[in-house]
């Protein structure tokens, strides 16, 4: 739910609503670039739920695992234009279908056949000890019927609120994974792992870049099976991201930050990016360049999805 500034929403009784969440929004960009997609979730059985499958549909999502449960459908409110890690976000997920789910209540083998890639964020454990253990459950059929592992490790601290601390929870599902995305803020509150500096405030590109190549480091020597490790650096004006693989650490090239319209699920296209990359077998470089310029192509369009192709995104780099 997208409120207008200044008590808009109220004087002409209207709020924007988009369909969105970390993974869907990895789905939705996937399948715009032509990647099939199944996507897992929860939604009750009414009018909503059967409205907000159809709009998945409409987008080339493959919705056969999506789970009808419970009673309700979880949201959150941000102000529009603002951004979800510097602002007086509101959740509310309690009671959700989603937030209800509990293991062994989904078919992970029949979810998970023909697919070669899982992809969840730390969005989800963060919401319950029974949603987590749905994660891992999951994390294991995955792992038994050998499908490339990724999470977004997406902090907020606003979910975090059951009694588990994320650094307790995190490590044992990120084990399990092969691609690693977020930044080494994120990183350092997930999973315990140090960043050498505070704040990207004041430093130039070089020194964010060691940070980052660190952070990899130190994640790639906990977590013997992550093979590619990508971090964000969203600074004032200045946008861009380093990759970490087979030995070696790259960065993007720097974008500009300009004409931007809503920052929500920026990190989410650049997660879709480097999952469009590494199954097309592309270099680091052109990963990196491409997941990089299609959050900067997101950041100009309202709601959490975006509508780029992949064109739109290859002309950003031009």
């Amino acid at each position: 739910m997208s409120p207008e500034l200044g008590g808009e929403w109220l004087k002409n009784a209207v709020m924007p609503v988009y369909i969105g969440g970390a993974e869907l929004n990895v789905a939705t960009a996937l399948a715009k670039w032509e990647i099939p997609v199944r996507y897992c979730s929860a939604v009750p059985v009414n009018f909503l739920g059967t409205e907000i499958i159809g709009e998945l549909e409409s987008r080339n999502i493959d919705v056969s695992a999506m789970h009808f449960s419970g009673k309700r459908i979880g949201i959150y409110f941000l102000q529009q234009g603002a951004d979800l890690k510097k602002t007086d976000v509101i959740y509310d997920r309690a009671g959700s279908s989603f937030s209800e789910l509990r293991k062994g209540m989904i078919n992970w083998k029949a979810v998970l056949k023909d697919c070669d890639w899982f992809h969840f964020s730390a969005i989800s454990p963060a919401i319950s000890e029974n949603i987590t253990e749905l994660c891992k459950e999951a994390l294991e059929v995955a792992t038994a019927m050998g499908l490339t592992i990724s999470v977004d490790l997406n902090y907020r601290s606003k979910l975090w609120q059951y009694g588990m601390r994320p650094e307790d929870v995190m490590p044992e599902l990120v084990k399990f994974c092969h691609v690693v995305m977020g930044n080494i803020w994120a990183a350092e509150q997930l999973l315990a792992i140090p960043s050498l500096i505070e704040s990207s405030a004041g430093k130039d590109t070089e020194t964010l870049v060691s940070a980052a190549a660190d952070s990899i480091q130190k994640i790639q020597h906990s977590y013997p099976l992550v093979h590619t490790t990508a971090f964000t650096f969203r600074l004032e004006e200045q946008y861009f991201g380093v990759i970490g693989r087979e030995d070696s650490v790259i960065s993007s090239r720097v974008l500009r930050q300009e004409n931007i319209v809503d920052r929500v699920g920026s990190g989410d296209c650049f997660m879709a990016g480097l999952i469009y990359g590494i199954s097309h077998n592309n270099t680091s470089t052109e990963i990196i360049n491409f997941s990089a310029a299609a959050a900067i192509g997101k950041m100009k369009e309202k709601g959490d999805t975006t509508n780029q192709s992949v064109l739109d995104i290859k002309n950003t780099l031009k």
